[in-house]
């Protein structure tokens, strides 16, 4: 920190902090300045800022107040009263109402000196309370959850004039009618919506509403895996159907086919959700899938991807690159999106032309000229990437390369000097050149044009509060693909756990990566139509890594479990 300290003297907590071994002398003063300048409590502040154990701040509190600290996970939510604070108190001073007493109200707090907040939300209540020692990052994490429960309602949601929609005509049972006439009724609505809300909390990629003959169920892909999270009465599936359809401004009259169709979330003025949803008809009703597309995932910024130094490099320069084609690869849910958006993001200015054909579109980008394709009425991805070379292209991205005419015309643009980014479905960068000449590509136009591929898979990242070390033999390690050279140099392997701040031992996902550069030695083999397994050797004797090996480097470095490596890389 850059303030100057010199002239504070220590008191109260802080001081007690620096006599407990919870923090040096210099770094408790800058931060009892930085807290007085943020108007924040010092302990919010030292916790947020990682420079103390919370636990160890609120059991030093109570020492020196002489009271004692309530282990908040072992308090009941249900004892908590229901919407006796108002939320902004509770937001603002991060105190918690955790139970009353007749006229007495008692307030969970992690600092013993917010005199404020007590008076506050006594003079707010009216009634008179009384401070309970907390844990700071346990108290945010129960607010958190007290809010949720106290607001289930996703705000101010884009329907665009719900009473328009038809629930008229076409085949429809009674259970059809039930529903379109019910699907504004509160308890279903709000059902909803917490089930919306909840999977953009809990930090969910998908949401399936899954109806069977005498169940129905609702699961979320958290962290790439499929959890249940409800099952509500099979009676309400055709309401629960219905409602989502609404929202998507589908046709509810219609359940023989798939619909496809969009959700606009605004959780507040500046931030929005969308949700791409497909319905599905299966034997016993409509099953339907709910895609959360994240804006804010295209900004995150390449180094939050985990891309290794070497590889971000690669990818850098061949966006700086004036034409050319660079091609991600992998499974459905790899995060090939977000690498390609993260790229156009970095490409994003007012001095280049951008424009990406899509099925669909999945994030907005203001600043980019975004076409969904529409086969129905003649505009694919062929007829899109003609109509993108007379509107004066800097940067062209198709979504998916599917087809010989689509290839060719992408490959044409990548030689006259257009920048294109492109997705296909292949396991491996070897496997996508050899795919692209199976498809009737010309070798020497890949040769030519094809500047990068990433491969790509997402692992589960473990979490960092409850990982532990794993003692795993040398002759395994050895046979799940690590060297003797790392194994010599030593390093830590951890396990999942789980605990209260992660599923099951992991934490969000990090990217695991193959980036190959099409050198002028790989340009000569695809030429000569090689097997992708002689590419792929080639790759690796020129010092790019293959997936197996990136995944294996992201155990060593702690950041994911040999377990999930397995999951996600091993043949």
């Amino acid at each position: 920190m850059a303030t100057n300290n010199s002239n504070v003297t220590l008191t109260g907590l802080a001081r007690r902090f620096v006599e407990d071994g919870l923090l040096d002398e210099a770094t408790a003063k800058d931060a009892f300045i930085q807290a007085s300048q943020n108007r924040i409590p010092l302990i919010t502040y030292l916790v947020q800022n990682d420079l103390a154990n919370s636990s160890g701040l609120a059991f030093s509190a109570a020492m020196e107040f002489g009271v004692s600290v309530l282990d908040l996970s072992s308090f009941l939510p249900e004892m908590m009263p229901e919407k006796v604070v108002d939320e902004k108190l509770v937001r603002k001073h991060n105190a918690l109402p955790l139970y009353k007493r007749g006229n007495r109200l008692f307030i969970a707090v992690s600092d013993p000196t917010n005199i404020q907040a007590l008076d506050e939300i006594k003079f707010n209540t009216g009634l008179s309370t009384d401070a309970i020692l907390v844990d700071d990052a346990k108290l945010r994490a129960a607010i958190d959850k007290y809010l949720e429960s106290q607001d289930s309602t996703m705000g101010d949601l884009d329907d665009a004039d719900l009473e328009g929609v038809e629930t008229e005509g076409g085949e429809q049972d009674d259970d059809a009618v039930v529903a379109a006439t019910d699907v504004d009724d509160a308890p279903i609505v709000k059902y909803v919506n917490k089930m919306l809300l909840d999977a953009i909390r809990g930090g969910a990629s998908d949401v399936h509403f899954e109806p069977y003959e005498k169940t129905y169920r609702v699961r979320y892909r958290t962290d790439g895996i499929l959890k249940e999270i409800s099952r509500p009465s099979i009676k309400l599936a055709p309401k629960i159907s219905a409602r989502i359809k609404i929202m998507a401004q589908l046709d509810i009259s219609e359940r023989r086919v798939p619909q496809d169709g969009r959700i606009k979330m605004k959780l507040s003025k500046t931030k929005a959700i969308d949700f791409r949803v497909n319905t599905l008809p299966t034997l016993w009703g409509e099953k339907i899938v709910l895609r959360i597309l994240d804006p804010s995932q295209a900004k995150m910024g390449i180094d939050a991807l985990g891309y290794e130094e070497e590889q971000k490099k690669l990818y850098m320069d061949a966006l700086e690159q004036p034409q050319g084609m660079i091609l991600v690869t992998g499974p459905t849910g790899s995060g090939k999106t977000v690498s390609l958006y993260t790229g156009l993001n970095i490409l994003n200015t007012t001095e280049r032309n951008i424009s990406t054909a899509e099925d669909p579109a999945e994030i907005n980008l203001e600043g980019v000229n975004q076409v969904n394709v529409n086969n129905r009425v003649g505009l694919g991805f062929a007829e899109a990437l003609r109509a993108f070379l007379r509107q004066d292209p800097d940067i062209i991205m198709v979504g998916e390369i599917r087809d010989l005419e689509t290839a060719n015309i992408a490959i044409k643009a990548a030689q006259t000097g257009h920048l294109v980014l492109s997705t296909l479905h292949t396991n491996s960068a070897a496997e996508t050149l050899t795919r692209m000449m199976n498809m009737g590509v010309p070798a020497f136009n890949i040769a030519t044009s094809v500047s990068l591929i990433i491969a790509q898979r997402l692992g589960r990242r473990l979490c960092n509060s409850c990982k532990q070390a794993a003692d795993i033999p040398k002759d395994v390690l050895l046979a799940e693909g690590f060297t003797q050279e790392q194994i010599d140099t030593g390093f830590t392997l951890y396990r999942p756990k789980g605990c209260d701040k992660c599923n099951g031992g992991y934490k969000g996902r990090v990217g695991i990566y193959e980036v190959v550069k099409i050198t002028d030695e790989l340009a000569s083999m695809i030429m000569e139509e090689a097997s992708s397994i002689k590419i792929a050797k080639q790759a690796q004797a020129e010092g790019f890594p293959n997936l197996r090996q990136s995944a294996l480097k992201k155990v060593i470095e702690g950041v994911t479990s040999l377990e999930e490596a397995n999951r996600v890389t091993k043949d």
